[in-house]
């Protein structure tokens, strides 16, 4: 019997840390001491504090280890494992606020203090490649309860009265999708998990599945018997080859078992999933471009009515929710919809989990309360923006959502709150900027990234996003007007109103939002022609201070296009503005910040 456990990260972000070598190097170490028997060596899921991959847990010591290299695993595996010392450099660690001395205690570091993990319970937790392990944490105790204790009503009244809101972007009350699919007459009918994750800076869904497969599978099983569905269908696109690995082996672990296929729990229902693989186009996150890929098709979005609940896949009964949601439903048979409903806001129950990237200390994955601010999620949980400086905004929902400012960081966190300020919480990315961003060149980026993607079927979508991407080029170029302002607002309502689908409707968003919040950086790369921010390339000028100047050369060395003059040692160095390119090749090489960005 193994007396410790070592769990290593190994979801996407650590293993391209190379957190596999950690792992087998702790193998061999093991072996090298003697003490294999006595050590664990586990693979898991994400632990959420990105910023610190790989990461390494010591269990029972409640160790965390951070920022792990392959030659760290010799001297943990002596000193901790096989001597009993703690090596507290490579210690997971925080200051005390008010003691300003190093805390090591998980639930009182800052990142975890205000988290609450339901969706995210089992990551970091578990081995999601051992279904036993699953088992073990009341895994399939849902299913079970559902399948013989519940009636099909009472499963739909548990997720109602819990206040479960779709995850993926919309906020639907998910047992209002339920109950109008089960409204249907009975017949074939299915369950899809959307995990087509297609946002900048968005891994929550990919994170729990890799690193919680099985809780998925379970909800799946347990809206299929809600509904009355015997099939399913996993949307995922094959960008994500580890969560498809692991999905794969949990839905062949499961049938073995008999938790999925034919009289599961020795009852009449019967219930099986299989995985579709998605090519990467963002607009098949949209239920009926998702629902036309299943089926083969080109994905486009269709007209509704009729909703999926109605006439979805093969044009029968479908639910949809994608992973978080899911991810949810287990817990909440296990332990009442009156607990879920008691954490959150009074519209937006439960918690929301957050890919948090950009200019912020701890990138990562958070789960916190709906109701928590942005202020907290940033600075207290996030650890603020690097190197001192100014936080500027934070966008959150990906290309669909928008800016949200200073004045704005208190305002507590749901559903309706973010939609009201003139963003969304969409699937959860949440990406911060700093003074160094300029909000022009960021709705500019989101609006590349909706013509690349957009499927064209709709005219304001396919021609207005593009318009609007042409006007955004234009002012980053130091070539627009004011009158374009007016256009880029009046082709974002246009756009907004009559797009096809919510992809579209939204698509404009961005350009809204920075206008309404920053219409003075857009005014300022107009008429003073600058970019306050130094980003837009065809605003800048590179100049060099005399007075601080070395007169070294390595600036003139560098310069791909020789435009850069002067005599070493003895004048300082001049650059020729008309012939400079703007590469930041200069800045990048200087060691005395002479050169600036004007």
């Amino acid at each position: 019997m193994e007396r410790i456990n070592v769990l290593v990260c190994a979801g996407t972000g650590c293993a391209s840390s190379e957190s596999m070598e950690v792992y087998n190097e702790f193998k061999k170490a093991a072996k090298k001491y003697g003490i294999e028997k006595e050590v664990r060596v586990v693979k898991t899921g994400c632990f959420g504090l990105c910023q610190k991959g790989p990461i390494v847990a010591v269990h029972p010591d409640k160790v965390f280890y951070c920022h792990v290299k392959v030659e760290d695993v010799d001297r943990i595996v002596s000193e901790h494992l096989y001597k009993g010392r703690v090596v507290k450099e490579l210690e997971l660690s925080d200051i005390d606020e008010e003691t300003k001395e190093k805390v090591f205690e998980i639930d009182k570091i800052r990142f975890y203090a205000k988290q609450q993990r339901i969706a995210l319970r089992n990551c970091g937790v578990i081995n999601p490649e051992d279904i036993q392990e699953y088992i073990a944490k009341d895994g399939y105790m849902a299913l079970g309860k559902a399948i013989t204790e519940m009636t099909p009503q009472e499963v739909i009244d548990e997720i109602l009265a819990s206040g479960l809101r779709g995850r993926g972007g919309g906020g639907f009350p998910a047992g209002r999708k339920w109950q109008f699919a089960a409204n249907q007459p009975k017949g074939q009918k299915y369950v899809i998990c959307n995990a087509d994750e297609g946002d900048p800076g968005a891994f929550m869904d990919r994170s729990i599945l890799e690193g919680d497969p099985h809780s998925v599978i379970e909800a799946m099983a347990i809206a299929a018997y809600a509904i009355g569905a015997d099939h399913g269908y996993i949307y995922i696109r094959a960008e994500y080859p580890i969560a498809v690995h692991r999905l794969e082996l949990a839905i062949k672990d499961a049938k073995e078992l008999g938790l999925l296929g034919n009289n599961i729990f020795g009852t009449d229902f019967n219930f099986d999933v299989e995985i579709r693989l998605g090519a990467g186009a963002f607009v098949c996150g949209e239920e009926t471009a998702l629902i036309m890929s299943i089926e083969g098709k080109r994905g486009m979005p269709v007209s509704r009515p009729p909703y999926p609940a109605v006439s979805g896949v093969w044009g029968k009964p479908t639910i949809i929710n994608n992973v978080e949601t899911y991810a949810n439903v287990p817990i909440i048979i296990n332990k009442g919809a009156e607990w879920f409903a008691s954490i959150g806001t009074e519209k937006s129950k439960g918690t929301k989990v957050f890919a948090l990237g950009g200019k912020i200390v701890n990138t990562g994955l958070v789960e916190i309360p709906m109701g928590t601010t942005l202020r907290e999620i940033i600075y207290e949980i996030g650890g603020g923006i690097p190197n001192n400086k100014e936080f500027k905004a934070v966008q959150t929902g990906g290309p669909s959502g928008g800016l949200l400012t200073e004045n704005q960081l208190d305002t507590p966190i749901d559903f309706d709150n973010l939609v009201a300020l003139g963003s969304m919480m969409g699937s959860g990315g949440m990406i911060v900027l700093d003074e160094d961003n300029c909000v022009v060149d960021v709705a500019r980026f989101y609006m590349d990234f909706i013509v690349d993607e957009s499927c064209g079927k709709c005219t304001p979508c396919r021609i207005g996003t593009k318009r609007l991407l042409e006007i955004l080029d234009k002012i980053t170029k130091g070539e627009g007007t004011l009158e374009m302002l007016d256009e880029l607002e009046d082709l974002s309502k246009h756009i907004k109103n009559n797009a096809l689908c919510g992809l579209g409707q939204t698509a404009a968003n961005p350009v809204l939002s920075t206008l309404s919040q920053f219409r003075d950086e857009y005014i300022a790369h107009i008429v003073d022609k600058k970019c306050p921010a130094h980003v837009c390339k065809d605003l800048l000028t590179y100049v060099i201070d005399p007075d601080l100047c070395k007169k070294c050369s390595i600036c003139a060395k560098h310069c791909p296009v020789n435009c850069i003059t002067g005599v070493p040692g003895k004048e300082p160095y001049v650059i020729d503005a008309e012939a400079c390119i703007k590469c930041g090749s200069c800045v990048d090489v200087c060691r005395f910040n002479a050169i600036e960005k004007v």
